[in-house]
């Protein structure tokens, strides 16, 4: 067996669950403020993935941990390079999972607006630069003979790397808002259901003209099927959202995402990292690999430990797949007026 492709298949699949399963974490960031109208309301929303959004992150660690390990040359350009779009969704992450446990540590409606604009920036930016990163790497960026990243900042946001970011930005909204409508009731899920029916038809558009430029400029044949699959399933979206199926919207924007990541992989192999400069200064799965015995324990790892983490994803995401809604979340307390509180001491020592 090729381990070497083994594991250029297997990190295909930990980042195709890491964008299915934190891109409605990111949409649900995003649309805090645009579906909740108070602190219940924004409480009810971030509660549907306060109990998953931070196992959904190991897959990004357990994608970086295989990378890291099977392609170190890979995990070395790529790191160099993309420094500082990296850095950004390292410390929006940071961010982020600081917002969800610090808003509710201080009774204060600017403490929680604080960390709620947090959370929106810690998602939005993420979701914005997953798909420049992408975009980039399929597109391929200038190497010397060293596979040394030689481009500035400048040379990772051309025209197609921004379109792939507006695509994967839309893309994760309109999966939050599907993901809200399966697990919220009330007012909040109406919103999200009619957000949801004006999101689909511009995401189309926008996912349709990235699928399409990357297919024809760096697919192969056989990857014609991602894009066909792709479109289907956002025309699955367009139709279903209307008519109240949020559960096969919802499985068509994770097929959409699934096939996304077949199109972005099935265009790199056999290249991880391409090089714009000169092709003889592409990182292959040959060239950036590390060694057969690495690869060996590696796999016998996998083997092991990937049924457990897929078999406890499956299980927290059953116990948390209740609808909630504003019932659940108790009413905040109304501090009493300076002038009451003062009476009402007053009263208690005349009493003493």
């Amino acid at each position: 067996m090729d381990l070497q492709l083994v594991w250029f298949l297997l990190i295909a699949v930990l980042w195709a669950g890491y964008l299915v399963l934190e891109g409605f974490d990111f949409g649900v960031g995003v649309l805090v403020p645009v579906l909740a109208r108070d602190e219940r309301e924004r409480r009810q929303v971030i509660n549907t993935i306060g109990p998953v959004w931070d196992g959904n992150e190991v897959w990004l660690i357990v994608a970086g941990g295989a990378t890291f390990a099977a392609f170190p040359e890979w995990y070395a350009t790529l790191f160099s390079g993309f420094y500082l779009p990296l850095l950004a969704i390292l410390l929006a992450l940071i961010v982020r999972g600081v917002a969800f446990e610090y808003r509710g540590k201080v009774d204060s409606p600017a403490w929680r607006q604080r960390w709620d604009a947090c959370l929106v920036v810690g998602s939005l930016l993420p979701a914005l630069l997953w798909g420049v990163a992408f975009s980039d790497i399929v597109a391929g960026v200038p190497l010397d003979a060293d596979h040394r990243f030689t481009g500035t900042l400048l040379t990772l946001l051309g025209p197609y790397a921004l379109l792939g970011g507006l695509t994967t930005l839309g893309l994760f909204v309109l999966h939050g808002a599907l993901f809200l409508q399966l697990r919220t009731l009330g007012p909040v899920r109406e919103r999200a259901r009619v957000l949801a029916g004006r999101l689909s038809v511009p995401v189309l558009v926008v996912a349709g003209a990235w699928a399409l430029w990357t297919q024809l400029a760096h697919g192969e044949g056989w990857t014609w099927a991602a894009v066909g699959v792709a479109a289907a399933a956002l025309a699955v979206v367009v139709v279903a959202v209307p008519r109240g199926r949020e559960g096969v919207a919802f499985a068509a924007t994770c097929a959409v995402v699934v096939s996304a990541v077949v199109l972005i992989f099935g265009s790199l192999f056999p290249d991880v990292m391409p090089s714009s400069t000169d092709p003889a200064h592409s990182l292959t799965i040959r060239n950036a690999s590390s060694t057969h015995y690495t690869l060996v324990v590696m796999t016998w790892v996998a083997a092991a430990l990937l049924p457990l983490v897929l078999a406890y994803q499956a299980w927290s995401l059953w116990v948390f797949r209740h609808r909630l809604s504003v019932e659940h979340i108790p009413v905040p307390a109304v501090p009493a007026p300076r002038a009451e509180l003062g009476a009402t001491t007053r009263g208690r020592s005349s009493a003493r």
